[in-house]
């Protein structure tokens, strides 16, 4: 399986899935885990929506595994670089 294709196939169906769905794919992504980071955070910079704030919670669940990408997300764009930060905070916190 091609997992870049299927986060990708993921996202889209966030767009209309209904609350039952949505637990189903986040808890998918989740289980991916960290090879389904790069997708979610490149993903995160352009989705807008529910769909955004979804994204930022399957990354926050996966953890410390987000957080070098997030960083270098942040590094090549800096309108992104607000978003990372906060994300890795709730991260930490989590963690500790």
């Amino acid at each position: 399986m091609n997992t870049l294709l299927s986060i990708n196939e993921y996202l889209n169906k966030l767009e209309n899935a209904d609350n039952k769905v949505k637990n189903e794919i986040e808890n998918e992504l989740v289980n991916i885990g960290k090879e389904a980071v790069p997708s979610l955070v490149d993903s995160l910079q352009v989705v807008k929506g529910r769909t955004r704030g979804i994204v930022a919670m399957i990354l926050i669940r996966i953890g410390e595994s987000s957080i070098d990408y997030l960083k270098k997300a942040a590094q090549l764009n800096s309108d992104f670089e607000w978003i990372a930060d906060y994300l890795i905070t709730e991260i930490k916190g989590a963690a500790a």
